[in-house]
C-alpha cells in the first residue's frame, strides 16, 4: 500500500519503498501496515536501521539528505538498492542464477 515503483527517483520520495523492499524480506522487522507516507524522516531512518541490521548494508545513503530532497536522486537511490541486493545475495536471501 501507497508504494508504486515506476523509477529510482519520485517513487523512493516517502521512504516506503525502501521499507516495502525489506519487509519482503524481513517482516517481523516492523509493522509496514502502520508507517505512513507523510513521514518520510521515520520511513528512511526504519528502512536504512533495518538494512543495516538485517542485512549487513552499508550506510550509503543519510536519512537528513534524503528528506532535504522533494525527489531523490536515481543514481543514489540506484546505487543503494544495489548494494541491498548485493548484501541479500551475501546473506543467501535472494537466489541468483549460476553462469
Amino acid at each position: 500500500q501507497h508504494v508504486d515503483v515506476q523509477n529510482f527517483s519520485g517513487s523512493w520520495g516517502s521512504g516506503l519503498a525502501f521499507c516495502a523492499l525489506l519487509h519482503s524480506f524481513f517482516p517481523d522487522a516492523f509493522d509496514f501496515a502502520a508507517l505512513e507516507p507523510a513521514a518520510r524522516r521515520d520511513n528512511f531512518a526504519l528502512a536504512f536501521a533495518t538494512a543495516e541490521e538485517r542485512a549487513g548494508c552499508a550506510p550509503l545513503l543519510e536519512v537528513e539528505d534524503m528528506v532535504r530532497l522533494p525527489v531523490p536522486d536515481a543514481k543514489c537511490v540506484y546505487t543503494y538498492v544495489q548494494e541491498l541486493y548485493r548484501c541479500l545475495v551475501a546473506k543467501g536471501l535472494v537466489k541468483t542464477k549460476k553462469r
